[in-house]
């Protein structure tokens, strides 16, 4: 028994404050949109990391760092952190930022998270096939009735969504200032019509930048395996998965992925031994303190000229 048969995905863009570098400018990227049915690196290598735009040996990573109860932890600095980039440490950190209050490009929150002239989501309708019933806008009530126009279909396309979301809309966000981006699928995890796989899927979402947050509409109480697969698309891009167990804790769900927006720490550096080669480079941040965790994405594929 699913909450619905209307599936969906939000797509957000953060945008963040400039980050000075010695005169260049360094882009952490989040968007999200929103999807009808459910909407890639290999979940082995999940979460991969943020590359940069303006300058090629720059790299921005996002996290969030939590106390053993699962607590936010917003006031610390960048000596509370160890970084390895490809096993080794930065060659130098540029700036370390507390994001606590970054405008979001989300397709869903609306009231409570789109900020006008400053967030902005898209809504997008996928069954077999995905469309866009809504553009990018900071207008919730045109997002809203984006969302009330779309419809049940048949078949199944997750990781064709995800993939064309990223791809084709997120990838291409040309804005002059930092953003993240990030894609809320609500979903049972199914797929039955994508033309691409899963692992395609979440190599596309680590080249857009994108953190996936996913959010299950399978109340039957087992772990099926659509399950599986949307706590493999969060963990594998530094997102996070939520299978509520009634209609009304989606609401809830939405609300905890909001708020693990605005308190993200980013961290820009040059890594150490850096080449533009193509290659996927792990990413290790730990917390010096006792009992903190960080949670942020694993790695991410250097440019290739």
């Amino acid at each position: 028994m699913k909450y619905t048969q209307l599936v969906f995905c939000l797509a957000m863009t953060l945008a963040t404050a400039v980050l000075p570098s010695s005169g260049q400018t360094a882009y952490v990227a989040a968007s999200g949109g929103l999807s009808v049915a459910s909407p890639g690196i290999d979940s082995t290598q999940p979460n991969s990391v943020i590359t940069i735009q303006k300058r090629v040996n720059e790299v921005n990573v996002l996290f969030i760092a939590m106390d053993r109860h699962g607590k936010f932890v917003r006031d610390l600095n960048k000596d509370d952190f160890s970084i390895l980039d490809d096993h080794k440490p930065p060659q130098a950190i540029v700036n370390f930022i507390q994001q606590t209050d970054l405008p979001l490009q989300l397709g869903g929150f609306l009231q409570h998270t789109i900020r006008a002239h400053y967030d902005r989501a898209f809504v997008m309708g996928f069954s077999a096939h995905n469309h866009v019933v809504q553009d990018f806008t900071d207008d919730v009530s045109l997002l809203s009735a984006g969302i009330q126009r779309l419809q049940d279909g048949g078949g199944t396309a997750l990781y064709q969504a995800i993939y064309s979301a990223c791809k084709e809309r997120l990838m291409k966000d040309d804005s002059d200032r930092p953003v993240r981006r990030a894609l809320v699928v609500v979903s049972d995890g199914e797929d039955n019509q994508s033309e691409v796989t899963k692992m395609q899927a979440i190599e596309m979402a680590q080249r857009a930048q994108v953190i996936i947050y996913t959010i299950s509409t399978d109340d039957s109480g087992l772990i099926l395996r659509g399950d599986k697969v949307l706590q493999q698309l969060a963990d594998a891009t530094g997102g996070r998965a939520f299978f509520p167990f009634k209609m009304k804790d989606i609401k809830s769900s939405f609300s905890a992925i909001e708020d693990e927006l605005r308190s993200q720490y980013v961290v820009s550096y040059h890594p150490a031994d850096f080449n533009t080669d193509g290659r996927y480079r792990s990413i290790e941040i730990t917390a010096l303190k006792k009992d903190l965790q960080v949670r942020a994405r694993k790695g991410y594929f250097a440019p290739q000229q």
